[in-house]
Parts: C-alpha cells; sequence; structure tokens
C-alpha cells in the first residue's frame, strides 16, 4: 500500500498570506497600460506570423510599437516626477 504524500509548498502556494499586498497591486495598477500595449503588440506580431506580412500587418506592428513605447515613456514620466519618500530633507 502506498502512500500519498502532499508537498508543503504545493498546498500552501495559494494561502491567505500569499495574496498581493496593497503597494504590489498599486504598482501592477500603474504599470497597465504598458501590459496591455505590450500585449497589444505580441497580437499583432501573431496576426502576421501565418503569413507573409503585407503593408497593412507592418502598420499595425508599428503602431503597436509606437504605442508600446509611449506607454513606457509616460510611465517612467510618472514615476520620476513621484516625490521619493525617505528624503534627507
Amino acid at each position: 500500500m502506498s502512500h500519498i504524500v502532499t508537498v508543503q509548498d504545493a498546498v500552501t502556494a495559494f494561502a491567505d498570506f500569499m495574496e498581493p499586498t496593497a503597494a504590489e497591486l498599486d504598482a501592477i495598477e500603474q504599470e497597465m497600460p504598458v501590459i496591455l500595449a505590450d500585449v497589444d503588440l505580441v497580437d499583432a506580431h501573431i496576426a502576421a506570423l501565418d503569413r507573409v506580412p503585407n503593408e497593412l500587418d507592418a502598420r499595425r506592428i508599428r503602431r503597436a510599437r509606437r504605442r508600446a513605447l509611449a506607454a513606457r515613456v509616460a510611465l517612467l514620466n510618472r514615476t520620476a516626477e513621484a516625490p521619493l519618500s525617505g528624503g534627507a530633507a
């Protein structure tokens, strides 16, 4: 007779104390425009994978790439403007 043994890490992987903190959720919320723009860029690349990319595909990829870069710049500008806590003033 063999016994079934659970692995402790697998059992506690989704315990209540492992939920994301409020700060982590805020960081994800701030990065969400970048994440969505990257998803659009990947979608544009995937759409062009199964065929020879035509001019429409190239425009779609360029537009998605520009949106992704603009979202990253906007995120960097927001984080650069945010006041740093714990300053020595």
